[in-house]
């Protein structure tokens, strides 16, 4: 297929345009750089340099069977005190990019959402029927695109996915994670190891889980994208369906920390500092409906080798 694939010198996205090329497919990246990195564009893809004002021209140009959408700002904290950047881009880019899909008849669409959709969770791992309840405009900008992408089903035919998951971790070759100002914890981690940072703090060492630090959903980047390349092909006309993605199971902020020490052999100091508002004690999706419709499963499901393989990347690359 001849595929677009916004956002695809991110992060993410540049593993999946890489899984999208191997697989045999045709791939074009349009990404705008400003979080991207242009060196991560995956080699055999051609990359056109733009936001997401600019997918008309880019779709007018050539016939498309399908678009990846990548292109999002993804910053909690962020969301919170400039919330318009995020309606602006999210929301805006999004349907700038569903008019041109709609005037060249691009028929399936695999978007990139997140479990942020569900806020605070009243009961875990949190299934696709949970309540919708976002407690950031980065969640709820995201909310918002899965409902666009609904209507767009319905009315107009389009064959669309919205992909939910918590964190992403790991590193395929030379594909992997890299910000300019890094939030995540494992790359945070892998920075104290590497003596880039003295130390790792823990916010909150009191809440109702085994060892009193938070617990999230960690799946490898590279089981997300074999999952992206499932949705792609399940894409059926007029439907918009929603998936969770994750690895069923979750990891203490202690247990990646100690993942970490165990990986790279070196001490990552911690410090104490006081909860977060708004983080919930545990966070863990449930991926029972990917793996019965598409029979997915991920292959790297252990902490250890997405640190091991985040760690590999940050010593060759970073």
């Amino acid at each position: 297929m001849r595929l677009l694939v916004t956002g695809g010198a991110g992060y993410i996205g540049s593993v999946v345009a890489l899984h999208l090329l191997r697989a045999g497919h045709e791939v074009t990246v349009l990404d705008d750089l400003s979080t991207g990195h242009a060196d991560a564009v995956p080699d055999g893809a051609e990359f056109v340099e733009g936001g997401l004002d600019a997918a008309g021209a880019v779709v007018g140009r050539t016939t498309f069977d399908g678009v990846l959408h990548f292109a999002a700002k993804s910053v909690v904290g962020e969301s919170v005190e400039h919330p318009e950047r995020y309606w602006h881009n999210n929301v805006g880019g999004t349907m700038a990019l569903l008019d041109a899909l709609r005037t060249a008849g691009v028929p399936r669409l695999v978007f990139s959402s997140t479990a942020a959709t569900y806020g605070q969770p009243e009961e875990v791992p949190i299934t696709e029927t949970a309540a919708t309840r976002p407690t950031n405009p980065y969640g709820a900008s995201k909310l918002t695109v899965d409902l666009m992408l609904a209507s767009e089903a319905a009315a107009h035919g389009l064959g669309a996915m919205s992909l939910r998951y918590f964190n992403v971790a790991g590193a395929v070759d030379r594909y992997g994670e890299r910000h300019a100002t890094e939030t995540h914890l494992i790359p945070i981690a892998l920075q104290v190891a590497a003596g880039r940072r003295d130390s790792l703090a823990v916010y909150g060492e009191d809440y109702p889980t085994p060892d009193g630090t938070c617990v999230r959903d960690y799946i490898h980047v590279d089981d997300l994208a074999r999952a992206h390349l499932a949705a792609l092909d399940a894409a059926a006309p007029g439907e918009h369906r929603v998936y969770n993605l994750g690895n069923g199971a979750g990891f203490s902020v202690r247990q990646v920390v100690e993942a970490v020490r165990e990986v790279t052999g070196q001490p990552v100091p911690t410090s104490s500092a006081p909860r977060r508002a708004g983080d919930p004690a545990t966070l863990v999706a449930s991926s029972a409906k990917i793996r019965e419709d598409f029979d997915w499963v991920p292959v790297h499901p252990a902490i250890e080798d997405m640190v091991s393989d985040a760690w590999r990347f940050t010593q060759e690359y970073l």
